[in-house]
Order: structure tokens, then sequence, then C-alpha cells
């Protein structure tokens, strides 16, 4: 069961992370990914749900956001400009937005996990 609170924390400090702290991405994923976890305080295979969750919504939003600064930061034509590049590198770059997506949820699932065990294990 998807504990939205806990999503929503993690998806808020995934988008921190991605944005802030990019070179410290791979240490933060793992820090959010266990808070996420721990914070839904279902177990295992909840805290990997959840964390697996937050980090999708993360990578959305953040290529979302990358769209928006790709289409409105345009070359010498302004807005059309940044269309065009846009739909140029947007179809290029649909593999790597999936494969940050699968990132995101690989890591933050992993950590996701044993901070749902640690918090199932202090709750009993």
């Amino acid at each position: 069961m998807t504990k939205w609170k806990a999503v929503i924390t993690g998806f808020i400090l995934a988008v921190i992370v991605q944005s802030f702290f990019s070179r410290y991405e791979f240490i933060g994923l793992l820090i959010v990914g266990f808070i996420t976890g721990y914070i839904a305080h279902s177990g295992i295979f909840g805290g990997l749900w959840n964390a697996a969750v937050a980090g999708a919504f993360g990578t959305i939003v953040c290529a979302a956001l990358f769209i928006i600064s790709a289409t409105l930061g345009g070359s010498m034509l302004g807005l059309f400009g940044g269309l065009t590049g846009f739909t140029v590198s947007g179809i290029t770059s649909l593999t790597a937005i999936i494969s940050e997506l699968l990132y995101y949820a690989i890591v933050m699932g992993i950590t996701g996990a044993v901070g749902g065990a640690i918090a199932s294990r202090d709750r009993d």
C-alpha cells in the first residue's frame, strides 16, 4: 500500500538532491530512499515500494523541469528555437529519461527496503 506522506516527502527530497546536489546524487538518493522507507513504516516491501514510487515521481518532475528549461531557453529564434531544440533532443533523450527513472527507482527502492525493515523492527 502506498503511504502518500512518505512518497511526497521522498519525492521532494529527490528533486532537491537532483537539482542542488547532483554531484552527490548517488549518496543523496541512498539517504532519501532510506528516509522514505523509514517514514512509511510498512516493512521491507512497503519501504521498497514507497521509495521506488517517490524516485519515479522525482525523475518525472526533473524531466519536466528539463523540458521547460529547454523549451523556454531557445536560441536566436526565442521560443521557436527552444521548441526545435527540444524536439530534436527530446526524441534522442527518451531512453536517457527511462534509464534515469529505473535508476532512481532501484537505488531508492533498495535503501527504502532497509529503512522499512528498521522501522518495522522498531515498532515491534
